[in-house]
């Protein structure tokens, strides 16, 4: 418990934590849509202050689509406690708008919590998290029976563990004297005890501007791990959220990548000639890249700026984090190849277009030909009715006019032609249709008017 109060009755942003808190961050390797109608993290957590900024932006806060209470003999690890004693557990699944759900581990620990043994419990839980169980089942298993999902359930790539310590160890951070002793706890923790002891006083972690009051608060991370000594409950949640958009963003980003890399494979692979299946791959990319550019934007850029709590605090950490994890960066990447996948498709579209209005003018062209050509070949026809019609010697009354053995030579003379026109009118209307090239272009740049044949090499 952590207790801070002004004078004048309101909360302070700085409070004395009795007891060692650490909430876990997983990605979930799933998308799961939130319902319509369901509670906010502002009726699961307590965020004082900050209240009014996330209930104003709750349309863009992850929801919990599921909350439990476990027991401290309920929640296990694959090596053990690790002498550390588990007074309760919080168990939430949240998911953001677009989907991406991430489940959180809200623990709470009774007594006095040893450096080193934290270390153990955050490396446990993190490179061995596939292994937790909820009573005597995973609990992966025991969450997809809970939340209902056909398809089994796994973790993502992305952690993120907050470490809030309380009592003995909250003092051991604070301290002003041995500094060298507080730098080589801080850094065993935030490297989860992974770095050797010799020399881990000359480790560094990232300290945000703004969140370190000596003997008072104290704010420190790496990429997987933050150490939140001296804050509030309503601050300490407030980070929380900042680090559960973190994670969540980071995991969209990840997605996006991978997306995008299969849209481009799919280009490139597509074999045919059909202008229905070319337009059909021109559809489903098209697709593809707005859902790419919506979880883009709704899945990350809404979670990497202060707007959600326009507070120095939690700014100062979100910055921090963000660059600690390269999230910007990798945001600007992504973008870069979302758009250029958007022309590569554009040109693809282009190039069909151009290629199916070619060949309507080369159909175009051979059918006015042969109607040219049939009006003059009509002639023929003419004169055998005319044939047929006059009283010639060649013309026996008393047999038909259908008696070929007769008149075969006569009907060969007048119809042949027309025959043979008709079959080279067929042959080049095929031959138009088809193209002197592809309708797809198979070249690495899909807007060449006449795509190279891909040659195959050895490297």
């Amino acid at each position: 418990m952590a207790t801070g109060t002004a004078g004048n009755g309101t909360a302070l942003d700085a409070g004395a934590r009795e007891v060692t808190r650490i909430l876990l961050l997983f990605s979930l390797g799933c998308r799961i849509h939130p319902p319509d109608q369901s509670q906010g993290l502002v009726d699961r957590l307590h965020f004082g202050r900050f209240r009014p900024h996330l209930e104003s932006g709750g349309a863009v806060l992850p929801v919990p689509v599921l909350t439990e209470r476990l027991a401290p003999d309920e929640l296990g690890l694959p090596g053990g406690d690790h002498g550390l004693t588990l007074s309760g557990a919080d168990l939430l699944v949240v998911t953001t708008p677009r989907g991406d759900a991430t489940l959180l581990l809200d623990c709470a620990f009774a007594g006095d919590t040893d450096g080193s043994a934290v270390a153990s419990w955050l490396a446990t839980t993190c490179f061995d998290r596939t292994n937790l169980t909820w009573g005597d089942r995973p609990l992966l298993d025991v969450l997809r029976t809970r939340l209902g999902l056909p398809e089994p359930l796994t973790f993502g790539l992305n952690v993120h563990q907050l470490v809030f310590p309380g009592g003995r160890l909250r003092e051991e951070l604070l301290a002003h004297t041995d500094q060298s002793h507080r730098s080589a706890l801080l850094n065993s923790i935030v490297y989860r005890g992974m770095m050797p002891a010799e020399g881990a006083d000359r480790l560094t972690v990232s300290i945000p501007p703004n969140l370190r009051n000596h003997g008072v608060t104290l704010s420190a991370h790496g990429r997987g791990v933050s150490v939140q000594a001296g804050w509030a409950p309503h601050v300490e949640n407030g980070l929380a959220v900042v680090a559960l958009g973190m994670i969540s963003a980071l995991a969209v980003l990840q997605r996006t990548r991978l997306a995008a890399f299969a849209m481009m494979k799919e280009n490139e692979q597509a074999l045919t000639d059909s202008p229905s299946e070319v337009r059909a791959l021109i559809s489903r990319l098209s697709d593809g890249v707005n859902e790419l550019q919506l979880d883009l934007a709704f899945g990350v850029e809404a979670y990497v700026d202060s707007l959600l709590i326009p507070e120095m605090l939690t700014e100062s950490f979100q910055s921090s984090l963000r660059d600690a994890l390269g999230i910007r960066d990798s945001l600007d990447n992504s973008a870069r190849m979302v758009e250029r996948l958007t022309s590569v498709i554009n040109a693809r579209s282009a190039a069909l277009e151009a290629a199916l209005a070619e060949r309507d003018e080369r159909q175009n062209r051979i059918i006015s030909v042969l109607v040219a050509a049939a009006t003059l070949i009509a002639l023929p026809p003419t004169l055998l009715l005319a044939f047929f019609g006059v009283n010639a010697t060649n013309v026996d009354d008393s047999r038909s006019i259908l008696d070929l053995g007769r008149y075969g030579a006569a009907y060969a003379l007048a119809w042949l032609p027309f025959v043979i026109l008709a079959v080279i009118g067929y042959l080049l209307l095929r031959r138009a249709g088809r193209g002197p090239r592809s309708l797809l272009p198979r070249s690495g740049d899909p807007t060449a008017p006449v795509p190279a044949p891909r040659t195959s090499s050895g490297s």
